[in-house]
């Protein structure tokens, strides 16, 4: 648990596909091998990962070809959903693997008020013995985590951390407010160094795919409030969500010859990429930042 809570980086991993669609194991351990070498956490079936696009056959498969890789590595798993039966069964395989963490996410679609919320997330932190970082994405739940709930869960023992992927330095201080004991993580990679100076923990990446190592050291430059030119590393984070995540940062990817193929589950589609150039550029300023440090 401890590994856990105190890693400062979790990259939001990425599953690879075939070109026929499959989900690629062979991949999915060199990304992996990358994420060691840097000394990285790793979530596993995110938003980024496509869990909802994958089958819970899939989904499966993932987990346990990367469990017998037997890699030194902390993982996270998201655990998201709407339908609580479903969810906890999920939750109750996940706690007979070698894993870390929960990422548990508000329910998708339904959009529940703050006791809804609450009986949601207790009734999965009742049943799991590893602590859980709890998940604000408005955009893609359609309502906030609610602050009335993280204020009731705030000392359940197994209550960790917050993930804030709002974009607001106002939701983030009222986040930390709420729960003073949880920590929070930054879930944008652009925000970090505003939310560094309000008592970020960390972040947790869909950079570090492409940048595992020049993410780790972005991050601890700005936890340090010293890392200089933020604006080069936020435009560049901001060009691998010119479209729906992951779709930029798998194009970038299968560019530089990390992945074999940019193939997405739908709906999302490597089509609905339009310009690719803003990518290699992208890569091309964080190679150059990198250099000093090299």
């Amino acid at each position: 648990m401890m590994e856990a809570v105190n890693c400062k980086l979790w990259t939001a991993l990425i599953t690879p596909m075939t070109e026929d669609n499959r989900v690629d194991l062979k991949g999915l351990n060199k990304l992996l091998q990358r994420q060691v070498d840097a000394g990285n956490g790793v979530l596993l079936l995110g938003s980024t990962g496509e869990a909802l696009n994958l089958d819970l056959y899939e989904q499966k498969e993932i987990l346990e070809y990367i469990m017998s890789l037997r890699l030194d590595i902390p993982y996270m798993v998201g655990v998201g959903g709407i339908n609580q039966k479903a969810t906890t069964h999920w939750v109750e395989y996940l706690e007979s693997l070698p894993i870390q963490c929960y990422l548990m996410v508000t329910p998708l679609y339904s959009k529940p008020g703050a006791k809804g919320q609450y009986e949601w997330f207790k009734g999965l932190l009742d049943i799991v013995t590893r602590p859980a970082m709890l998940y604000n994405i408005p955009s893609r739940t359609g309502i906030s985590l609610s602050l009335e709930a993280i204020r009731d869960l705030q000392e359940h023992p197994m209550f960790w951390a917050i993930k804030e992927a709002s974009g607001s330095t106002t939701e983030f201080t009222n986040y930390k407010k709420a729960a003073p004991s949880a920590q929070v993580f930054s879930g944008d990679d652009a925000m970090l160094p505003q939310y560094a100076p309000l008592g970020a923990s960390g972040l947790v990446s869909v950079c570090a795919n492409v940048w595992p190592m020049e993410t780790k050291k972005y991050v601890e430059l700005a936890l340090k409030n010293e890392l200089g030119d933020a604006k080069l590393w936020e435009s560049a984070t901001r060009a691998l969500f010119c479209a729906s995540n992951p779709i930029p940062v798998k194009a970038l990817m299968q560019k530089l010859e990390l992945i074999s193929s940019k193939v997405l589950r739908p709906p999302l589609s490597h089509l609905d990429l339009k310009e690719e150039s803003v990518l290699l550029s992208a890569h091309e300023s964080i190679q150059k930042w990198w250099q000093q440090f090299i």
